[in-house]
C-alpha cells in the first residue's frame, strides 16, 4: 500500500467530503434552510467529520490519530440522527434520508475500519508496557 502524504488522499476523507457537499447543498433549499440552528448543526456534523480525519492525520501518534478517528465516527453518527429530525420535520423525504444516512453510514465504516487498522498497527502500545513505562 502507497504511503499516504496527504489527508486529500485518505478514502474516508473523501467520502466525508462528499456527504458533506451534499449536506450543503440539501440545506441550501427552501423550506431547510429557514431552520438555522438545524441547518448549523447539521453542517456542523458533516463537517466535523472531514475535520477530524484531517486533523488526526497531522497527529505525531498513532493514539492521537486513533482518537480524532473517533470523534470523526461519532460526528458520522451525528449526522445520522439529525436526518431524523429533517425527516420527522419534513424537510426531507424518506428517499433523501436513506441516501444520506447510508453514505453517513458508509464514511462511519470506512472510518471504523481505518481505526481498527491503526489501534492494532500502535507501536509498542500494551497496557503492561504503558505501566512500565509511566514515571513513578
Amino acid at each position: 500500500m502507497p504511503l499516504i502524504k496527504r489527508f486529500e488522499e485518505i478514502k474516508d476523507w473523501q467520502e466525508a467530503r462528499d456527504l458533506t457537499q451534499k449536506i450543503y447543498r440539501l440545506t441550501m433549499q427552501a423550506p431547510f434552510s429557514r431552520d438555522f440552528e438545524l441547518v448549523n448543526q447539521l453542517r456542523g456534523a458533516s463537517a466535523s467529520v472531514m475535520a477530524n480525519i484531517a486533523e488526526g492525520f497531522d497527529c505525531e501518534s498513532k493514539v492521537e490519530q486513533s482518537r480524532f478517528l473517533g470523534y470523526a465516527r461519532r460526528s458520522s453518527v451525528e449526522v445520522q440522527s439529525l436526518l431524523y429530525v429533517a425527516l420527522d420535520a419534513g424537510f426531507i423525504n424518506q428517499e433523501t434520508f436513506n441516501a444520506l444516512y447510508q453514505q453517513a453510514d458508509k464514511a462511519k465504516a470506512l472510518i471504523g475500519g481505518f481505526k481498527r487498522s491503526l489501534d492494532a498497527h500502535k507501536e509498542g502500545f500494551t497496557p503492561t508496557n504503558i505501566a512500565k513505562e509511566s514515571p513513578r
